[in-house]
Protein backbone atom coordinates (compact mmCIF):
# COMPACT_ATOMS: atom_id res chain seq x y z
CA UNK A 1 0.00 0.00 0.00
CA UNK A 2 2.28 2.98 -1.26
CA UNK A 3 -0.14 6.06 0.19
CA UNK A 4 -0.49 6.48 3.88
CA UNK A 5 -2.29 9.24 6.16
CA UNK A 6 -1.30 10.43 9.38
CA UNK A 7 -3.99 11.15 11.78
CA UNK A 8 -3.12 13.66 14.46
CA UNK A 9 -5.98 12.67 17.21
CA UNK A 10 -7.71 9.61 17.56
CA UNK A 11 -11.42 10.62 18.40
CA UNK A 12 -14.43 10.14 17.18
CA UNK A 13 -14.15 11.85 13.61
CA UNK A 14 -10.39 10.29 13.47
CA UNK A 15 -11.74 6.87 13.80
CA UNK A 16 -14.63 7.69 11.20
CA UNK A 17 -11.95 9.27 8.74
CA UNK A 18 -9.85 5.93 9.50
CA UNK A 19 -12.51 3.39 8.63
CA UNK A 20 -13.23 5.20 5.24
CA UNK A 21 -9.22 5.19 4.41
CA UNK A 22 -7.70 2.10 5.65
CA UNK A 23 -8.84 -0.04 2.57
CA UNK A 24 -6.94 2.52 0.24
CA UNK A 25 -4.09 4.36 2.52
CA UNK A 26 -1.57 2.92 5.26
CA UNK A 27 -2.64 4.84 8.72
CA UNK A 28 -0.68 6.45 11.32
CA UNK A 29 -2.48 7.85 14.37
CA UNK A 30 -0.39 10.15 16.81
CA UNK A 31 -1.64 10.85 20.36
CA UNK A 32 -1.46 10.82 24.07
CA UNK A 33 -1.87 7.52 25.11
CA UNK A 34 -0.90 4.41 23.69
CA UNK A 35 -3.40 2.33 25.37
CA UNK A 36 -5.83 4.61 23.49
CA UNK A 37 -3.65 4.28 20.47
CA UNK A 38 -4.09 -0.03 20.65
CA UNK A 39 -7.92 1.12 21.62
CA UNK A 40 -8.14 2.70 18.06
CA UNK A 41 -6.42 0.22 16.01
CA UNK A 42 -8.55 -2.64 17.60
CA UNK A 43 -11.61 -0.58 16.47
CA UNK A 44 -10.64 0.12 13.06
CA UNK A 45 -9.74 -3.96 12.79
CA UNK A 46 -6.03 -3.37 10.52
CA UNK A 47 -2.73 -2.58 11.66
CA UNK A 48 -1.90 1.09 12.25
CA UNK A 49 0.98 2.43 13.10
CA UNK A 50 0.84 4.09 16.62
CA UNK A 51 3.22 7.44 17.54
CA UNK A 52 3.48 9.23 20.77
CA UNK A 53 3.11 13.10 20.97
CA UNK A 54 6.73 12.95 22.29
CA UNK A 55 8.17 10.82 19.26
CA UNK A 56 5.58 12.42 16.60
CA UNK A 57 7.03 13.80 13.40
CA UNK A 58 5.54 14.76 10.74
CA UNK A 59 7.96 15.76 8.02
CA UNK A 60 6.66 15.53 4.53
CA UNK A 61 3.52 14.07 5.44
CA UNK A 62 0.05 13.93 4.70
CA UNK A 63 -1.69 15.13 7.78
CA UNK A 64 -4.96 15.15 8.85
CA UNK A 65 -5.14 17.30 12.03
CA UNK A 66 -8.01 15.72 14.08
CA UNK A 67 -7.46 17.53 18.01
CA UNK A 68 -10.54 19.75 19.45
CA UNK A 69 -10.32 23.15 18.26
CA UNK A 70 -8.91 24.41 22.06
CA UNK A 71 -6.29 22.22 22.06
CA UNK A 72 -4.59 23.35 18.58
CA UNK A 73 -1.92 25.34 20.61
CA UNK A 74 -1.09 22.83 22.72
CA UNK A 75 -0.37 20.42 20.06
CA UNK A 76 1.25 22.20 17.91
CA UNK A 77 4.67 22.63 19.20
CA UNK A 78 4.95 18.56 20.05
CA UNK A 79 4.51 18.20 15.79
CA UNK A 80 8.15 18.24 14.68
CA UNK A 81 9.41 18.81 10.69
CA UNK A 82 6.64 20.01 8.22
CA UNK A 83 3.89 18.36 6.10
CA UNK A 84 3.53 18.34 3.16
CA UNK A 85 -0.29 19.01 3.15
CA UNK A 86 -1.95 19.48 6.46
CA UNK A 87 -5.80 18.97 6.07
CA UNK A 88 -7.94 20.35 9.09
CA UNK A 89 -10.97 18.85 10.26
CA UNK A 90 -11.00 21.67 13.18
CA UNK A 91 -14.56 23.28 13.21
CA UNK A 92 -13.82 27.20 13.30
CA UNK A 93 -10.60 27.38 13.28
CA UNK A 94 -9.15 29.08 10.47
CA UNK A 95 -6.50 28.33 7.57
CA UNK A 96 -4.09 31.11 9.51
CA UNK A 97 -4.37 30.05 13.01
CA UNK A 98 -3.80 26.28 10.99
CA UNK A 99 -0.22 28.13 10.29
CA UNK A 100 0.49 27.14 13.72
CA UNK A 101 1.58 23.74 12.47
CA UNK A 102 4.53 24.01 9.48
CA UNK A 103 3.49 22.86 6.78
CA UNK A 104 3.74 23.26 2.57
CA UNK A 105 0.06 23.08 2.11
CA UNK A 106 -3.29 23.92 4.08
CA UNK A 107 -6.53 22.64 3.60
CA UNK A 108 -9.94 22.95 5.86
CA UNK A 109 -12.18 20.00 5.27
CA UNK A 110 -15.88 19.43 6.99
CA UNK A 111 -16.50 15.50 6.84
CA UNK A 112 -19.37 13.95 8.42
CA UNK A 113 -19.97 11.20 10.45
CA UNK A 114 -21.32 9.06 7.57
CA UNK A 115 -17.34 8.81 6.41
CA UNK A 116 -16.78 5.57 8.17
CA UNK A 117 -19.69 4.07 5.87
CA UNK A 118 -17.81 5.58 2.92
CA UNK A 119 -20.87 8.38 2.60
CA UNK A 120 -19.30 11.34 4.44
CA UNK A 121 -20.34 14.99 2.26
CA UNK A 122 -17.03 16.73 2.63
CA UNK A 123 -16.97 20.55 2.24
CA UNK A 124 -13.37 21.84 1.41
CA UNK A 125 -11.38 24.98 0.95
CA UNK A 126 -7.82 26.14 0.95
CA UNK A 127 -4.82 26.09 -1.22
CA UNK A 128 -6.08 25.78 -4.86
CA UNK A 129 -2.78 24.28 -5.97
CA UNK A 130 -3.86 20.70 -4.08
CA UNK A 131 -7.74 20.87 -4.58
CA UNK A 132 -7.14 17.91 -7.07
CA UNK A 133 -5.71 16.03 -4.34
CA UNK A 134 -7.71 17.16 -1.70
CA UNK A 135 -11.25 16.00 -3.95
CA UNK A 136 -9.20 12.67 -4.59
CA UNK A 137 -8.52 12.04 -0.85
CA UNK A 138 -12.12 12.60 0.46
CA UNK A 139 -13.91 11.17 -2.44
CA UNK A 140 -12.52 7.92 -0.74
CA UNK A 141 -15.21 8.80 1.90
CA UNK A 142 -18.00 10.31 0.08
CA UNK A 143 -19.07 12.91 -1.86
CA UNK A 144 -16.94 16.36 -1.71
CA UNK A 145 -17.98 20.09 -2.10
CA UNK A 146 -14.72 22.70 -2.85
CA UNK A 147 -15.84 26.06 -1.37
CA UNK A 148 -14.53 29.63 -2.34
CA UNK A 149 -14.21 30.99 1.37
CA UNK A 150 -13.87 30.24 5.06
CA UNK A 151 -17.45 31.94 5.13
CA UNK A 152 -18.95 28.94 3.14
CA UNK A 153 -17.29 26.25 4.49
CA UNK A 154 -18.29 27.64 8.41
CA UNK A 155 -21.66 27.61 6.99
CA UNK A 156 -21.51 24.01 5.29
CA UNK A 157 -19.78 22.70 8.63
CA UNK A 158 -23.51 23.86 10.03
CA UNK A 159 -25.53 22.21 7.33
CA UNK A 160 -23.36 18.73 6.67
CA UNK A 161 -20.71 18.94 9.29
CA UNK A 162 -23.75 18.96 12.15
CA UNK A 163 -26.31 17.52 9.90
CA UNK A 164 -26.48 14.00 10.96
CA UNK A 165 -27.02 14.89 14.76
CA UNK A 166 -30.10 16.97 13.21
CA UNK A 167 -31.22 14.38 11.37
CA UNK A 168 -31.27 11.91 14.32
CA UNK A 169 -33.47 13.90 16.18
CA UNK A 170 -35.97 13.75 12.89
CA UNK A 171 -35.25 10.12 13.31
CA UNK A 172 -35.92 9.59 16.94
CA UNK A 173 -38.45 11.87 16.92
CA UNK A 174 -40.60 10.32 14.22
CA UNK A 175 -40.35 7.04 15.64
CA UNK A 176 -41.17 8.13 19.33
CA UNK A 177 -44.70 9.43 17.74
CA UNK A 178 -45.03 6.14 16.09
CA UNK A 179 -44.53 4.23 19.54
CA UNK A 180 -46.87 7.12 20.99
CA UNK A 181 -49.64 5.88 18.89
CA UNK A 182 -49.41 2.26 19.64
CA UNK A 183 -46.44 0.81 16.84
CA UNK A 184 -44.05 -1.38 18.45
CA UNK A 185 -40.41 0.45 19.18
CA UNK A 186 -38.78 -2.35 16.95
CA UNK A 187 -40.99 -2.02 14.33
CA UNK A 188 -40.74 1.90 14.12
CA UNK A 189 -37.04 1.53 14.03
CA UNK A 190 -37.33 -0.46 10.53
CA UNK A 191 -39.92 2.01 9.10
CA UNK A 192 -37.94 5.31 10.00
CA UNK A 193 -34.50 3.26 8.36
CA UNK A 194 -36.21 1.93 5.22
CA UNK A 195 -37.99 5.61 5.58
CA UNK A 196 -34.25 7.32 5.41
CA UNK A 197 -32.79 5.26 3.28
CA UNK A 198 -35.42 5.60 0.29
CA UNK A 199 -35.66 9.45 0.80
CA UNK A 200 -31.64 9.50 0.33
CA UNK A 201 -31.82 8.26 -3.34
CA UNK A 202 -35.06 10.31 -4.43
CA UNK A 203 -33.51 13.14 -2.96
CA UNK A 204 -30.33 13.21 -5.15
CA UNK A 205 -32.69 14.12 -8.49
CA UNK A 206 -35.66 15.70 -7.03
CA UNK A 207 -36.06 19.17 -5.60
CA UNK A 208 -37.74 18.88 -1.58
CA UNK A 209 -40.19 20.71 -2.54
CA UNK A 210 -41.56 18.60 -5.51
CA UNK A 211 -41.10 15.61 -3.24
CA UNK A 212 -43.36 16.63 -0.34
CA UNK A 213 -45.88 18.24 -3.27
CA UNK A 214 -45.61 14.63 -5.06
CA UNK A 215 -47.01 13.18 -1.44
CA UNK A 216 -49.14 15.42 -0.06
CA UNK A 217 -52.24 14.69 -1.25
CA UNK A 218 -55.42 17.21 -0.58
CA UNK A 219 -57.23 17.20 2.73
CA UNK A 220 -54.87 13.68 3.31
CA UNK A 221 -52.93 11.89 5.75
CA UNK A 222 -49.70 13.54 4.83
CA UNK A 223 -51.33 17.05 4.41
CA UNK A 224 -52.31 16.76 8.36
CA UNK A 225 -48.99 15.85 9.17
CA UNK A 226 -48.08 18.35 7.30
CA UNK A 227 -49.48 20.96 8.81
CA UNK A 228 -48.17 19.71 12.27
CA UNK A 229 -45.00 20.50 11.24
CA UNK A 230 -45.73 24.15 10.04
CA UNK A 231 -47.81 24.51 13.81
CA UNK A 232 -44.73 23.42 15.51
CA UNK A 233 -42.41 25.82 13.75
CA UNK A 234 -40.04 22.60 12.60
CA UNK A 235 -38.71 24.77 9.33
CA UNK A 236 -37.97 27.62 11.63
CA UNK A 237 -36.47 25.62 13.90
CA UNK A 238 -34.04 23.99 11.01
CA UNK A 239 -33.42 27.35 9.69
CA UNK A 240 -32.47 28.60 13.30
CA UNK A 241 -29.90 25.39 13.54
CA UNK A 242 -27.83 26.83 10.86
CA UNK A 243 -27.82 30.18 12.26
CA UNK A 244 -26.65 29.23 15.85
CA UNK A 245 -24.30 26.80 14.34
CA UNK A 246 -22.66 29.01 11.85
CA UNK A 247 -22.86 31.80 14.56
CA UNK A 248 -20.28 29.35 17.02
CA UNK A 249 -18.67 28.44 14.03
CA UNK A 250 -17.74 32.28 13.98
CA UNK A 251 -17.07 32.47 17.72
CA UNK A 252 -14.34 29.74 17.83
CA UNK A 253 -11.89 31.54 15.52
Amino acid sequence: MSKSITFVGNGKMALALAKGLCETHAIEVIGRSMAALEQFEQILTTPVKKTLYANASIKDKKVILCVKPANLNEVAPLLKGKADVLYSVLAGTSLEALKAIESFHYCRAMPNLAAEAGASMTSLVGDHSIANNAIALFETIGKTLWLNSEKELDIATALAGSGPAYLALVAEALCDGAVREGLKRDDAMVLMRGLFEGFGKLIQTTHPAILKDNVMSPGGTTAAGYGALEKGKVREGCMEAIHSAYARAKEMK
